[in-house]
């Protein structure tokens, strides 16, 4: 293949791993796996979001964790996917739009939820050490405050940081803009933290 023919076709791999990204990130687990379980929509309890820490207010600890790994792995699938296809520079757009179908699902009129267990997803297949260093800074944090949203918050900030650091700098990047989304959704967590009124882990409602 030529240099030519590389350039040419550049974009509709990107093109082709995004779409495999969204479809594979808009896949509503939370949604699906509640209404399997016959506990309803899961939009109409707590929060109404469709991430695992509103399935847990269901009071069902195993759905919840069902629902963390399958939304998580929709992200990891993108990445691999699109990386064993077209390679790096593809998995990282998949990987975004996996964030972002997660986010805006079509099947939901683009109400989904709020990309962390997604992003750790994400992670996971683009920076494997920085997802482990997520789940140890989401833990100690949630351990020391019982706020799921703030230990996200916190992994979030600090996991970009320490790529930029450590690069490569496209992931850092790619991380850096899932960040700034996913704290943007996070908006209405971090007023009810600022006001002291954020359900703790496990809380129902």
């Amino acid at each position: 293949m030529t240099a030519l023919t590389v350039w040419e076709t550049a974009p509709a791999f990107l093109a082709l791993a995004a779409i495999i990204g969204y479809l594979l990130g808009s896949i509503p687990f939370g949604l699906l796996l509640t209404r399997a379980a016959g506990l309803g929509d899961v939009r109409q309890i707590g929060s109404g979001n469709i991430g695992a820490t509103n399935v847990l207010r269901t009071g069902n600890k195993k759905l919840a964790a069902a629902t963390l790994l399958c939304d998580a792995f929709k992200g990891t699938a993108a990445v691999l996917i699109a990386n064993a296809l077209w390679g790096y520079e593809a998995s990282l757009v998949a990987g975004f739009f996996a964030f972002l179908g997660h986010l805006f699902p079509v099947w939901l009129g683009f109400k989904g939820g709020k990309g962390v267990a997604t992003y750790i997803g994400v992670l996971l297949g683009a920076a494997p050490l920085m997802m482990l260093a997520f789940a140890a800074i989401w833990l100690i944090t949630a351990f020391v405050t019982k706020y799921s949203s703030l230990s996200a918050l916190v992994a979030m900030l600090i996991i970009p940081i320490v790529l930029w650091i450590l690069g490569p700098e496209k992931t850092a990047l790619l991380v850096t803009i899932l960040s700034i989304i996913s704290w943007y959704m996070h908006r209405e967590n971090i007023k009810r933290l600022l006001a002291g009124t954020e359900s703790k882990i496990g809380k129902k409602g």
